[in-house]
């Protein structure tokens, strides 16, 4: 495809802009009547956006006992694998062609962070359910934007944050709303991303290469600003180094990490966030950073709370844990610090209490383990609801993606979050709402 989009297709996309309130009604309306519903012993049919790397995972997962009807990569050498898995899936590298394909009732968008919301915007405008990885946009306001859809629509949502749905996790969400370390005074996490796994802090090489002929590269760049192709640095995975893409460490882990913080301690939005590190850079992710966040208390919490967010390996003073000399720790994990005792939580270590001693004789909870994707699929046939919907999810990304805004701009955020606006900090407006490149604008993201 070259890289001006077609007529059609703009089209297409501008159709599913919701802008004013009569828009969202008439959203609201058009979603409510296209969803389709399914008896519980009937299967779905599921199109998946993305299916090299996590996407493949996520297709295989959530195939189970329903039909995969489409797939869809920019890469072909990826679609062709996926094909050969399904091969009665219909097979495209555009993710806007598949979305007319008649016979699909749900997508998982397993794509980078920077194409989650025009896509899963694009499916939820036309009635499909729907499963988004974490993080679940790439900008605040997108993130607002896709909560107030789901809150608008009948439509099944669920991030892809697994671990919400894991047994270890449950246990210690139960361990907090049973008062067993009394109210929390503070809450520490820490990753050891980036670093492992990818790198940041880079500076964008000169110079391009000719694309391969299986990758579609304006299809992979999509609403991002062109740039040149260059084998490895991207596509197909440390992509999530450069701000135009990912939305680094936070935007990869603490989705994951702070979800248990906000479930256990009923957290709403942040009201200050104050971000160190190195000097910023436009184009990649720092090296290491360290997010302060500031929220109001909660009936669980302190009268206000600190939650403060660790990477590239950096994490808390151990003396703040009262572990055992000989305890091993996690590379990434959680701290919670209460009146009558500590929680750690690790990924993917069990909840543990400190001091050890103080809780010798305190039974850990024993809950059963989710399938985060299952419960999905049988929320869509009417049987349960799924633990991560757009109305967590949406909010949750908010506050880790606003670590970034301070950060990038060097600017401690005074959060506005009914206006979602950070007040004093004119140079956060552009990291709130970012700008489409040309032919690829979804109206109302």
């Amino acid at each position: 495809m070259s890289a001006t989009v077609s007529t059609d297709r703009r089209r297409f996309l501008a159709t599913l802009g919701v802008t004013s309130a009569a828009s969202w009604l008439a959203f609201r309306q058009q979603t409510a009547a296209a969803v389709t519903t399914r008896s519980a012993n009937q299967q779905i049919g599921i199109a998946c956006i993305g299916v090299g790397g996590k996407g493949e995972s996520d297709m295989i997962e959530t195939s189970a006992g329903h039909n995969i009807v489409a797939i869809c990569d920019i890469d072909e050498g990826r679609l062709a694998r996926a094909g050969e898995r399904f091969p009665n899936a219909k097979r495209y590298v555009d993710w806007r062609k598949m979305m007319e394909q008649s016979d699909i009732d749900a997508v998982t968008i397993s794509t980078p962070d920077h194409m989650h919301a025009p896509a899963t915007m694009t499916a939820m405008k036309l009635g499909k359910h729907v499963f988004t990885q974490k993080p679940l946009t790439h900008s605040i306001y997108e993130a607002r934007q896709l909560t107030h859809a789901a809150e608008t629509s009948k439509l099944v949502t669920q991030m892809g944050t697994q671990h919400h749905s894991a047994a270890r996790i449950k246990n210690a969400v139960q361990i907090i709303a049973d008062g067993v370390i009394g109210k929390v005074t503070a809450v520490h996490a820490w990753t050891d991303r980036p670093g492992n796994f990818w790198k940041q802090g880079l500076k964008r090489p000169e110079g391009s290469q000719p694309v391969p002929a299986e990758v579609h590269w304006d299809l992979w760049l999509g609403v991002a600003p062109e740039r040149p192709y260059l084998p490895g640095l991207y596509h197909p995975f440390h992509w999530r180094g450069w701000w135009d893409f990912g939305t680094g460490a936070g935007g990869d882990m603490a989705c994951h990490i702070l979800d248990p913080v906000f479930t256990a301690l009923q957290l709403e939005a942040p009201t200050l966030v104050q971000a160190t590190g190195p000097e910023p850079d436009s184009d990649s992710g720092p090296e290491w950073c360290e997010v302060k966040y500031t929220f109001d208390g909660t009936s669980r919490t302190s009268e206000s709370l600190t939650v403060t967010w660790y990477e590239a390996g950096r994490k808390p003073d151990r003396a703040l844990f009262k572990a055992p000399d000989d305890w091993a720790g996690s590379d990434n994990g959680i701290l919670f610090v209460g009146e009558k005792g500590n929680l750690f939580v690790g990924f993917p270590e069990p909840p543990q209490l400190f001091p050890a001693g103080d809780f010798a004789d305190y039974q850990l909870p024993n809950h059963a383990e989710d399938n985060h994707y299952t419960q999905w699929t049988q929320a869509i046939l009417g049987e349960g609801k799924t633990c991560c919907p757009f109305e967590f999810a949406g909010p949750l990304t908010e506050a880790v993606l606003l670590g970034n805004v301070a950060f990038r701009t060097k600017r401690e955020v005074i959060w506005d979050a009914r206006l979602m606006m950070a007040r004093g900090n004119e140079a956060a407006e552009a990291l709130i709402r970012r700008s489409y490149r040309n032919g690829w604008e979804v109206e109302g993201l």
